[in-house]
């Protein structure tokens, strides 16, 4: 069963096709970093008007690398929430025309549930069989860092979730006020790679008799930091590649990942599942991977690190067994820019 996956719920736009649930036979992602990077964070209005100039051409693309046709296609899949407005509308309305124009079986997913099946991509588990549920899942995308137990195939109940600011949304901050740039997670792990650990720790983030997160203390903490050290504001001549900011920047990362490893092993064994999930864009991060693996006493599934930030192959994957167990056309589909999964 060969699925078309749409996603458009931030500030990339993605098309793939997606066979039985796990292989890739395309995966094109038309990003927009570099034209939101010099206003710091994402600007909705211009990443709607560029996923309506970018769709075509991508889903054109995804068609050609997978050697299929529309017509060939098994049905389509499009992120419906949670994200963006303008950009859900965008891929939503696009899928549409699709699925109608070819008669095809149309499914909205959910995003964060998109994040969870990236894991069953390429060589990950058999979409129809038991993994070893229950799974703990931590997905860390966008404005979310949720503690979700998967019980089952579409089985989810969310037993934590940040207050505040989501784990990505710090690492945004902090790269900004140590004038790192934008996406601010890859700039925060490049910029520690050099420091040897000389910059005294930073808060731990603790939400009393919850599995919650918060992390805009730990925001706060950095920003402090970085004003008796006389980085911020920065100025035009600093160096990014200081000793002084891979040190910050190093804390920062450190404190962020010991956060979400010792939260996420709590509720695993609070919940006694078999395994923990990870999913998101700050699943990519390296320290974030080697941590959770050599803590965790349970196994830890994490998908290749292209494949944990946004991309229309995880929609796919989640697309194909309700579209296997139901091929309807979910006409009256709309977008859901706070939708919730569990």
């Amino acid at each position: 069963m060969k699925i078309l996956g749409i996603e458009t719920s931030c500030d990339e736009t993605a098309a793939a096709v997606i066979e039985d649930g796990t292989v890739i036979h395309s995966n094109v992602i038309a990003s927009q970093v570099e034209m939101h990077a010099r206003y710091g964070g994402i600007v909705p209005e211009i990443a709607s008007r560029q996923h309506m100039t970018a769709m075509i051409p991508v889903v054109q693309t995804a068609l050609s690398e997978a050697s299929i046709n529309l017509e060939d296609l098994d049905g389509i899949a499009v992120t419906h929430g949670p994200g963006l407005a303008g950009s859900l509308l965008v891929g939503v309305n696009a899928a549409k025309g699709l699925a109608v124009s070819h008669n095809l079986p149309f499914i909205g997913i959910n995003h964060l549930e998109g994040h969870i099946y990236a894991a069953w991509l390429e060589d990950g588990v058999d979409p129809e069989s038991d993994p070893g549920f229950p799974i703990m899942c931590l997905i860390t995308s966008g404005g979310h860092t949720d503690l979700i137990v998967m019980r089952g195939h579409g089985d989810y109940q969310l037993v934590g979730r940040t207050r505040d600011d989501a784990a990505g949304e710090a690492f945004d901050k902090a790269a900004r006020v140590l004038g790192l740039g934008f996406p601010g997670g890859p700039e925060i792990q490049r910029a520690a790679e050099s420091a040897i650990g000389t910059e005294p720790r930073l808060p731990r983030p603790n939400v009393k008799n919850s599995l919650d997160f918060s992390f805009s203390g730990l925001k706060t903490a950095a920003l402090r930091r970085a004003e008796e050290k006389g980085m911020y504001p920065p100025r035009e001549d600093q160096n990014i590649d200081s000793q002084e900011v891979s040190e910050v920047a190093a804390a920062f990362q450190e404190a962020i990942v010991d956060t979400l490893v010792k939260r996420t092993l709590e509720a695993a064994q609070r919940y006694d599942v078999n395994g923990i999930l990870m999913g998101g864009g700050v699943a990519a991060n390296s320290q974030l991977r080697e941590w959770m693996s050599d803590q965790s006493s349970t196994p830890v599934v994490v998908p290749r690190p292209g494949l944990c930030t946004d991309n229309a192959a995880m929609i796919g994957a989640a697309a194909f067994l309700r579209i296997k167990d139901n091929p309807d056309r979910i006409w009256d589909l709309d977008v859901i820019p706070n939708l919730r999964l569990g």
